[in-house]
């Protein structure tokens, strides 16, 4: 496809981006879901003519990109500084909400799929952590719904949570590194964790900014398992895309699998381009070879990229259709919310 085809829908989520990181900078609040609600109100682009494609363009790669330019933010150094019990516990708080969304999900009767995608939210990094993993589950045609509602629920969540964890680490008299470790392995976004450590104590928001991005270094293990999981699953649908007829591009085969801009099925691969970014930059980041200025740089690419991907997803539907997703999608949600909140606030009680 030419590149020059791209444009117009990319070009109006990006410029919906940067209304919504207008909007934030001046009244406050979450950037994504600004940028989530002024692409749901001209879904109408998404869905067909001119822009379509560009629109399909930033939900898949643009969003593939910044997750995979997170790992600038990261270095082994801090993962290594956070001593084996709060690993540990970060590690079993995240397995252990994985878990309660397979098993609630199943007694809710939802997908596997939507399960894990919503799990992987709470547990790690919330809507980055969404796109991330709807970038590696076999499409199917609510999936690009389920995960809007997921982004909506936990952003939500994560800002009640940055008003309201500090109050309760304030009546608990929590030491800093304590509250960082309530903090950083209970809220859903790396935003709203900066905010709630840093109105405690600088060396709080420290602490619960290097326990948050240690969640965040989890990704590449949640997207690569859950690549694996699911890898027959996308190999089936990718076959029965390629071998519908061209005339019927509409058909449930197509439509089961993510297709490139030349309108062919991608080839899966058990660890997404996008996964090995992530990790070389890590690396790079551990070996001293980002500066200051370059991570800086790298950061807010990644941020960028993240709020495009969100108002073209936004682009794609609309309230009515993420009504019509029920009330299921959002019990499940907030009982992971409820689950990862008390299970560390147990652990940080018992290590004091």
């Amino acid at each position: 496809m030419n590149p020059l085809a791209l444009l117009p829908g990319l070009g109006v989520a990006a410029l919906l981006g940067a209304a919504a990181t207008i909007v934030a900078g001046l009244h406050g609040g979450p950037q994504m879901l600004y940028a989530l609600f002024f692409g749901v109100a001209l879904n109408h682009l998404g869905r067909g003519g001119r822009t379509a494609a560009g629109v399909e363009f930033g939900t898949r790669t643009v969003l593939r990109l910044g997750v995979g330019l997170l790992g600038a933010r990261i270095t082994a150094a801090q993962i290594v500084a956070l001593g084996w019990q709060t690993a540990a516990v970060v590690v079993l708080a995240v397995l252990s909400t994985l878990a309660l969304a397979l098993w609630l999900g199943r007694r809710l009767g939802l997908p596997r799929t939507h399960s894990v995608l919503a799990g992987g939210a709470v547990a790690i990094c919330g809507a980055s952590a969404a796109l991330a993993i709807a970038a590696v589950l076999p499409r199917d045609k609510d999936g690009d719904r389920f995960t809007l509602v997921v982004v909506v629920a936990v952003t939500l969540l994560s800002t009640i949570a940055m008003v309201v964890y500090p109050l309760l680490v304030r009546a608990l008299d929590l030491p800093p590194a304590l509250a960082g470790l309530f903090l950083g392995g209970t809220i859903h976004d790396v935003a709203q964790v900066v905010g709630a450590g840093y109105t405690i104590s600088p060396a709080t928001g420290d602490a619960a900014t290097v326990v948050k991005l240690f969640r965040v270094t989890l990704l590449t293990l949640v997207v690569a398992g859950t690549a694996y999981a699911f890898r027959h699953q996308r190999a089936a649908a990718a076959a029965a895309a390629a071998s519908a007829p061209a005339s019927a591009p509409a058909s449930a085969a197509a439509a089961a699998v993510p297709m490139t801009a030349g309108g062919q099925p991608e080839k899966t691969a058990l660890l997404p381009w996008f996964l090995w970014l992530f990790v070389a930059l890590v690396a790079l980041n551990s070996s001293g070879g980002l500066g200051p200025a370059a991570q800086e740089a790298l950061g807010q690419l990644s941020r960028a990229c993240l709020v495009v991907a969100i108002a073209a997803l936004g682009m794609k539907t609309s309230f009515r259709q993420l009504a019509r997703m029920g009330w299921l999608p959002v019990v499940l949600i907030m009982a992971e919310t409820l689950w990862l909140a008390l299970f560390v606030l147990l652990a940080v009680l018992a290590l004091r």
